[in-house]
């Protein structure tokens, strides 16, 4: 099992579910943060490089979803549901030695993270959710993501941006998206997995409906992004989280800014003041 190191020394991280090799690294010392990313995403797209947690006394496990990034991808086509990456999660944690942590986890990695929370409670010391956009049931549209998986296989990052449509933000935007979400499908080994993931993901649920976040004991962070720049990620969604969640808090940058899911320096210093860092963090 890999032990601590310096932040600036990660180290790789392999486990392996049901037959699914998963790829990811440790870096820093102290309590666990495991990192969750969203769908299409990759390990990277949750603090997004920045070593302000390690800098800030944790030890920051992250790992590529099945079939993401440099994982393995599910030998069924249909085992990318959440029961799945809940599971995979556990079994991190299991080979990093790390009996709890708290779990970090953006939009799909939310979703996981509270399925985790509510089928392994022992395993789960805190959550930060970052932009949950999960009702507990499946996608209402699924057709949107059936085309944006035909998309991927059919024609890569350029075939899934024509069925994606102009990003739903203002125009000054719209290239930057763009650029984001071909450099994050540029990252998968396997892109038909991801195609699988897209079918697979939004015909799951993490849980039985909202009501079902009341039954998460433990101490939670809710991090939402305000409508106009992150529409795909709607607001409501993270205060009804943040609304069924016992004790919950929800953080939403300032009207103006940019969303805090997007900078990652910025997030991890949010979760570490939820978190009561043992050391402040240096400079991001």
């Amino acid at each position: 099992m890999p032990t601590s190191v310096p932040s600036d020394s990660p180290v790789p991280l392999r486990a392996a579910r049901d037959g699914v090799g998963l790829s990811g690294e440790a870096s820093g010392d102290g309590p666990a943060v495991l990192l969750l990313h969203g769908l299409t995403a990759t390990r990277r797209y949750v603090v997004h490089g920045s070593r302000t947690l390690e800098r800030g006394g944790v030890r920051v496990l992250a790992y590529d979803a099945r079939g993401h990034g440099e994982s393995d991808p599910a030998s069924d086509p249909a085992a990318y549901g959440y029961a799945e990456l809940a599971a995979d999660a556990v079994a991190v944690l299991d080979v990093a030695g790390a009996e709890r942590a708290v779990l970090m986890g953006q939009s799909m990695g939310a979703a996981t993270a509270a399925a985790a929370a509510l089928a392994a409670p022992e395993r789960v010391a805190g959550l930060v959710l970052v932009t949950p956009a999960h009702r507990g049931r499946p996608s209402a549209n699924l057709e949107r993501w059936d085309a944006l998986a035909e998309g991927l296989e059919r024609g890569g990052p350029e075939g899934f941006l024509a069925a994606y449509g102009r990003p739903r933000v203002p125009e000054r935007y719209v290239a930057t998206v763009e650029t984001v979400i071909r450099q994050r499908l540029a990252r998968h080994r396997h892109p038909g997995a991801v195609a699988d993931a897209l079918r697979a993901v939004p015909r799951s649920a993490a849980f039985d409906g909202l009501d079902a976040l009341r039954e998460i004991a433990a101490p939670t962070l809710v991090v939402g992004s305000r409508d106009e720049l992150d529409p795909d990620h709607p607001l409501e969604v993270a205060e009804a989280w943040a609304g069924r969640i016992p004790g919950a808090r929800l953080v939403v940058e300032e009207p103006g800014e940019s969303p805090l899911a997007w900078r990652g320096g910025s997030l991890s210093a949010v979760a570490l003041d939820f978190l009561g860092s043992p050391t402040p963090p240096g400079p991001r």
